[in-house]
């Protein structure tokens, strides 16, 4: 576990995206500070933007398969991430496609926005090479924001109904349960990081919500 912020920000997950395979991270972070999150992660670090922009975790998708990224994504990002990480990129297209708030997705499933066109869904099946099902969490649409998914759990937005835990379970495979982030904040994506090798969270967040971010995601 790394408690941590990025360029001030408890919100870690607005700023990185986990697989199992890499991490990617806003591109002016500390060196020390990304060699902590590759150690803790077990994956290369690619520092990169997407579309010019340093929120990459609210614009990339992923799981062992492929990125997702939005459809603004530049050439040379593009290009960046596919070296980096021996992956295929693929963009979401259409004008939801800030892919890391509204896929949700681990190597069984992608979980995504309610609205995603059938353009858009064939985009995250045929990138992530997962069968992809529409829904909400705790009545959010942007599904990325409101939970994070591994190879071995998903922690989602402490409001989400047992019919939506079900889906989720459905969709990906895993164990689905409920927890904050940072001090009570329910957006548990925006502020966590994590694959199947650990995580790193905001500085905010206290001992109770670690305890249930380990017990959902199967670090205990």
């Amino acid at each position: 576990m790394l408690r941590a912020s990025f360029s001030g920000s408890p919100y870690v997950g607005v700023f990185a995206r986990a697989t199992d395979s890499c991490v990617l991270v806003r591109p002016d972070l500390d060196d020390a500070l990304v060699e902590s999150v590759a150690d803790e992660l077990e994956v290369p670090a690619v520092p990169t933007t997407v579309g010019g922009s340093s929120t990459v975790g609210s614009l990339a998708a992923g799981n062992g398969n492929g990125v997702l990224v939005s459809s603004r994504v530049r050439d040379r990002e593009r290009e960046r991430i596919e070296s980096e990480t021996g992956l295929p990129v693929g963009a979401l297209p259409g004008r939801v496609n800030a892919a890391g708030n509204v896929v949700l997705a681990n190597d069984a499933g992608a979980y995504v926005h309610p609205d995603l066109s059938r353009e858009a869904v064939r985009a995250v099946e045929d990138t992530l090479d997962v069968p992809v099902t529409r829904g909400r969490i705790a009545d959010v649409e942007t599904v990325g924001t409101a939970a994070v998914a591994t190879n071995d759990g998903v922690l989602c937005h402490p409001k989400t109904t047992d019919d939506e835990l079900d889906a989720l379970e459905d969709a990906l495979g895993v164990p689905a349960d409920i927890g904050t982030v940072n001090y009570g904040a329910p957006l548990v994506g925006s502020g966590l990081v994590a694959n199947t090798h650990g995580y790193v969270v905001g500085e905010d967040t206290t001992g109770p919500e670690l305890g249930r971010i380990e017990d959902a995601l199967g670090y205990i």
